[in-house]
């Protein structure tokens, strides 16, 4: 919840605002409090869309649609007025969070939930389609969770089977990923009830997983997936496989009815625990319990200490439109059916970066180290002459757990920053670096960060250091506007609010997910030419591995090169029978996507039956025990990589020197990355030589800072982020790791 803005009404109809939910694609929604006190959440309509020819029709239409609906698992509406200036509906207010929200936060749900999920949102499809409807966009962003169960909202785009309003041929309506095959090719015709058996579907299958059975990324590649391959096998629960796959059946006929599914829900609860799944006291689980109860609370606060009045000098009726829908909240509304478009990718395409944001406080406590040289409070580079501010930074990063050379190196390369900054003479602060230990672990990671958004002397956190952790600290780290780097997380940030006021803090100075995918590409189209290309999904990567194959497919595509993509699981690799396909789809270039072990045993493989193609991974795979494992079938072996070799570049001699001389060692992967961005966040910092002594003031700046590093410059660029060049290549050469460079510009050995 945020407070309302300068702008915003103080009343709409009978409900006076009391804070901001969120601004979607369609319009802004408040919490609100209805003259009983009741409390509500009041959807209102950007002024473009009211007035759109025929938009108050269908929002009308919207409205007697949702009235329709009764049923205890369907948010009911509760008021609406379509002819307003600016368009509203109010519906009960549930304060727990989306069904999206919950996974992505807490991970995915048990069996035992996800089967009280299916019961409780089959009776309320029941009620919809008792009413002569078809929701048509059931996906988890229109589910939200409350202790006793789910409810279902939105019938924004609700119609009897029949309708012509928007399923006339040609136009796909609903949310790819979760609609139907006749949904995504447009049969309008053909959409009825089995059209949302098969989004619950999916839904339930999200819901156990965290994977969504027809993938992500581009909505065309989605729908087509949909419509022609059978879902990831990695989405669907042993235990459940059998029921989803029935209703995730191609053909409306082929999946089962709502009573049959909430049957055979019934008894696979029964033969589990000899009761029935009925009962749905603690369905969910604790995290996500606690989260509600928080959120409830927070609501009767506010209650409580809101004006009962605002003046009507300040009052406005207008209502601030700012802000975009999150990937998530889109719902595909007039898209027309096509086959996949042709020509190149755009570089958006290659290299976008998401923007970050929260709405979640996790729990306190945490174990945590640190080391400094300094004592808190002011200090001089030398200890003479007048005192100068201290400004204390955090690093937050894996130092015990699977990552921690990487965890320790990064950490080096900030505390040698930290070093010489402070030795600088004329530096108008010093710096003061706390280092703290997660383990690797993502629930001490969460922890960690709400206890260092709670300490007020800790103006800016470098870290954390792996995705788990990331995905664990982001939302509380943005909530509390504290600036943090990251320089080894490879995931794109969760973007949940994107509204004009919102100040990003995160800098992301490694490449997101599947972006890895532009050096390949760059290398095989334009280094060795490549005609023939093998590309291996290896499921144990999840959804880095789906998306830097489908990126590569892509582009390699649209170049005119064959691409044979291989989907392998996530468990035992038949090694030689992979080699085996390679040879056979007379490929001479492959790309693996596993990590060091994987590769290594399809190195062998590949070694064995004579392939001499080129041969790609990435970082996720360079490491020693490659080399080792591997043997001489590693040599030739490209790699592409978000982090460089400072020890193979000239800007990177001196920090070469100087850490070799500090730790008596070559910097480790990611360290120079991490002496840039505290490099970088002492620039951001230094206002005019006077210190920056507020985490706003920091966050604030570091969009607008520019530093040349040792790596590369470090500059936000609106759309790209501050990633934008940051992709290198890397070779096997004689057994060890060659560094070919910058993956522009990258030499073959």
């Amino acid at each position: 919840m945020e407070p309302l803005r300068t702008g915003d009404p103080s009343r709409i109809g009978r409900y006076r605002l009391l804070r901001r939910l969120g601004a979607g694609g369609m319009g802004v929604v408040f919490l609100a409090r209805a003259p009983g006190g009741a409390i509500a959440a009041v959807k209102t309509v950007r002024s473009s869309y009211a007035e759109e020819h025929g938009f108050r029709a269908r929002f009308r239409r919207e409205v007697e649609t949702a009235r329709q609906v009764s049923s205890h698992w369907v948010v009911p509406l509760l008021d609406a007025d379509a002819d307003a200036e600016t368009p509203w509906l109010a519906t009960s207010y549930v304060p727990g969070p989306s069904l999206s929200e919950a996974v992505h936060t807490f991970g995915p749900l048990s069996l035992a939930s996800v089967r009280v999920l299916g019961l409780r949102l089959a009776e309320a499809l029941e009620a919809v389609h008792g009413a002569g409807l078809v929701h048509r966009d059931v996906k988890p962003a229109n589910i939200l969770l409350a202790p006793d169960g789910p409810r279902l909202i939105d019938f924004g785009i609700a119609r009897a089977p029949e309708g012509t309003a928007l399923t006339s041929s040609g136009v796909v309506v609903g949310s790819p990923g979760f609609l139907s095959p006749e949904q995504a090719q447009a049969r309008g015709g053909e959409i009825g009830p089995p059209s949302d058996v098969f989004s619950l579907g999916c839904v339930l299958a999200f819901a156990a997983t965290g994977v969504r059975p027809f993938g992500e990324g581009a909505p065309a590649g989605v729908l087509l997936r949909t419509i022609y391959e059978e879902p990831d096998p990695a989405s669907l629960p042993e235990v459940l496989a059998p029921l989803l796959r029935a209703c995730l059946h191609k053909e409306p006929g082929g999946r089962p009815s709502l009573a049959r599914l909430r049957a055979a829900l019934d008894e696979d609860a029964a033969a589990d625990t000899g009761t029935d799944a009925d009962g749905a006291s603690g369905w969910l689980p604790a995290p996500v319990t606690r989260l509600i109860n928080d959120r409830s609370a927070a609501v009767l606060t506010i209650g409580a200490i809101e004006p009962t009045q605002v003046s009507a000098s300040t009052a406005s009726d207008t209502v601030d439109t700012a802000g975009k829908a999150s990937p998530e909240a889109v719902t595909m509304t007039a898209v027309t059916a096509t086959r996949p478009m042709g020509g190149a990718i755009g570089r958006r395409g290659f290299l976008r970066l998401g923007s970050t944001a929260g709405l979640l406080a996790a729990g306190g406590g945490g174990a945590w180290w640190w080391n400094s040289r300094t004592k808190p409070g002011t200090s001089t580079p030398s200890g003479k002459g007048p005192q100068r501010p201290q400004l204390v930074v955090a690093f937050h990063g894996d130092l015990t757990g699977a990552h921690k050379e990487s965890g320790k190196a990064q950490l080096n390369g900030a505390r040698l920053a930290v070093e010489q900054l402070n030795g600088r003479n004329g530096q108008p602060f010093s710096l003061r670096l706390r280092a703290y230990d997660d383990g690797g672990d993502a629930r001490r990671a969460g922890e960690l960060a709400t206890r260092l958004t709670k300490d007020a002397e800790v103006l800016a956190v470098l870290g954390p250091t792996t995705d788990a952790c990331f995905r664990a600290a982001e939302k509380t780290y943005a909530q509390a506007t504290m600036p943090f780097m990251s320089v080894s997380v490879s995931m794109e940030t969760q973007g949940l609010s994107s509204d004009s006021s919102f100040i990003p803090s995160h800098a992301a100075l490694h490449v997101t997910d599947g972006l890895l995918a532009a050096p390949c590409v760059r290398y095989l189209s334009d280094h060795v030419d490549a005609r023939r290309v093998f590309l291996v999904d290896d499921r144990a990567q999840g959804n880095f591995a789906w998306s830097l194959c489908d990126q590569s497919e892509q582009a390699l595509r649209q170049g005119g090169r064959q691409v044979t993509v291989k989907r392998v699981a996530a468990g035992k690799i038949g090694y030689a029978s992979l080699a085996a396909e390679v040879r056979a789809a007379r490929a001479d270039a492959v790309v693996f996507t596993g990590d060091a072990a994987r590769a290594a045993g399809f190195a062998s493989a590949l070694a064995a039956v004579g392939f001499t193609g080129t041969r790609m991974a990435t970082e996720r795979a360079l490491e020693p025990r490659f080399l080792t494992s591997a043997g001489a079938a590693a040599n030739g072996w490209v790699f592409a990589t978000g982090f460089t070799d400072p020890t193979a570049r000239a800007s990177g001699r001196a920090f070469t020197a100087a850490y070799r001389a500090r730790f008596h060692t070559d910097p480790g992967w990611y360290a120079a990355e991490a002496y840039d961005a505290a490099m970088f966040l002492a620039r951001v910092c230094d206002k005019d030589g006077t210190a920056l002594r507020e985490r706003i003031a920091i966050a604030r700046r570091m969009p607008d800072t520019t530093y040349a590093g040792i790596t590369r410059t470090i500059k936000y660029d609106t759309g790209f982020g501050y990633s934008r060049e940051a992709m290198y290549e890397f070779q096997v050469v004689e057994g060890a790791f060659h560094y070919l460079g910058q993956y522009r510009d990258a030499a073959v050995s």
